[in-house]
């Protein structure tokens, strides 16, 4: 399996789910499977996400799409999220 995994701060939760739920069709026609969302339980500006794609070249596509840096600009992410591309290695 291929996944993404991105961690991030933003300005607000609620603003940046609202922007993240918008783009969801553009996220599954560029290879999303499925995805997670974790936070820490204190209310914490930043944000998680882990996501399963069709390919590690479209996870990697989809990372480098305009699309995607316009929305976290308009999503309120703040400073430069972290990034992995990542294959499945074991699973319990």
């Amino acid at each position: 399996m291929a996944y993404m995994f991105v961690r991030h701060s933003v300005q607000d939760y609620e603003a940046w789910k609202s922007v993240f739920d918008s783009v969801a069709d553009l996220r599954r026609r560029s290879g999303e499977k499925s995805y997670q969302i974790l936070r820490q339980e204190n209310g914490s500006k930043e944000v998680v996400a882990l996501f399963e794609w069709d390919s590690l070249d479209n996870a990697r596509k989809y990372a480098a799409s305009p699309e995607l840096k316009e929305g976290m600009q308009r999503a309120g992410v703040t400073g430069k999220p972290e990034i992995l591309f990542l294959e499945e290695a074991a699973r319990g």
